[in-house]
């Protein structure tokens, strides 16, 4: 049975310009939805947009993987007026007939995971005689008529929350049909349809600035929340900013040099002599640094990583290992999901404020000055308690 994953995206947006291109946690924010869609059981995940910028990010962040497809949506089915059903029936007649259930995926709601996905998958197809199933959230909240009667409850009896089973609200995060109901109803869920529960927190979709920063700061909060105290047997590190003091000397003919600190690739040395692996990613595309990486003898560097999240998530999985195995060194906003998700935590004394906010441990030194060979030391003091 073929199922398929639809994110439909436009790059028109009137509430927040720009929103699906826009970092939440130094991520686009489509990568959110996208990234766990890879790992859930669908077959194949397609972006549709109307946004070049979109496509070339993920002909080039997503090398890594068939299972995602980037198709250019149509201009009729990009404008402010047009419905979501409008571009997903484009998609099925032009592009994509052949599958078993259709999967609507939508960006604005970042706390979609794959196994909220998978439930929906399997919600359908356990032999119930579902024709679609969406993401509900469980609310105990009191609704009112406009003319001021309760909706829900008797004000004279005014229930415990303990007692009171709430409402199931639409979150629009995931809706699954069959192929039969798709074509039939042309909606995205029809005929027999179950409610599949998400967490309360992921009510919130974005609409507005200030659904964004509610949105950024409980997704932080759920990744802290899954550290665990395990050993540290991988150590990840930025460059610009972690390695350099952040500064990039420019002549005619391009860049030209960056400042390394010879004790932090000395403490680097020194840490894998105590088993522990170092691994580099950056943003950067740069020969400095790919020079520089070989000279200290650290063969896995990964070299012009936008989303660098999803790298790391891919790492722990192929590798397969716990995010609280990982320590993390970076110093501005494209770090910060990999800093909230580490194990541990670090940042040099001069990295930009937000990571500060995040980061479980501010060393004293600066980049380029020590801040590399001061978390070394902390890691292998560390580790010494699972000796």
């Amino acid at each position: 049975m073929k199922s398929i994953g639809f994110i439909p995206l436009r790059a028109g947006s009137k509430g927040i310009p720009g929103k699906n291109k826009k970092k939440l946690l130094g991520r686009p924010l489509f990568c959110w939805t996208l990234g766990e869609a890879i790992a859930s059981n669908l077959d194949e995940v397609y972006v549709y947009t109307d946004d070049q910028d979109i496509l070339s990010f993920i002909e080039k962040e997503y090398h890594w993987t068939t299972k995602v497809k980037a198709i250019k949506r149509s201009d009729i089915s990009a404008t402010d007026t047009a419905s979501t059903e409008i571009a997903i029936m484009e998609f099925v007649n032009k592009h994509e007939s052949n599958f078993d259930l259709f999967c609507l995926l939508q960006a604005t709601s970042p706390f979609t995971t794959a196994v909220d996905i998978n439930n929906c998958l399997e919600t359908v197809t356990d032999g119930k005689n579902y024709d679609s199933a969406l993401t509900v959230v469980n609310t105990h909240r009191f609704t009112w008529h406009a003319d001021g009667t309760p909706k829900n409850y008797d004000i004279f009896n005014r229930p415990r929350r303990q007692d009171f089973e709430g409402l199931l609200i639409e979150n629009g995060a995931c809706y699954v049909t069959t192929d039969s109901a798709l074509r039939e109803s042309q909606n995205r869920i029809s005929g027999n349809i179950a409610t599949v529960l998400m967490p309360e927190d992921s009510l919130t979709e974005i609409d507005s600035l200030t659904d964004w920063k509610i949105v950024e700061e409980l997704l932080a909060a759920r990744l802290k929340l899954k550290k665990q105290s395990e050993k540290i047997t991988h150590l990840i590190l930025d460059v610009d900013g972690v390695f350099t003091d952040g500064c990039i000397y420019y002549g005619a003919d391009g860049e030209l040099m960056k400042k390394f600190d010879m004790r932090d690739g000395m403490g680097l040395e020194i840490l894998r002599q105590y088993g522990v692996e170092v691994m580099v990613m950056t943003s950067e595309d740069s020969q400095i640094v790919a020079s520089r990486m070989k000279k200290l003898q650290i063969k896995d560097v990964y070299l012009g990583v936008k989303d660098k999240y999803s790298l790391l998530s891919r790492i722990v999985t192929h590798r397969d290992l716990s995010f609280s195995n990982i320590a993390y060194i970076g110093d501005d906003v494209n770090d910060m999901a990999n800093i909230c998700a580490a194990g541990w935590s670090f940042t040099p004394a001069n990295a930009t404020q937000p990571i500060k906010n995040h980061a479980d441990v501010i060393l004293q030194n600066n980049s380029a000055e020590g801040a590399i060979r001061e978390a070394t030391e902390f890691i292998i003091k560390y580790n010494n308690r699972y000796e």
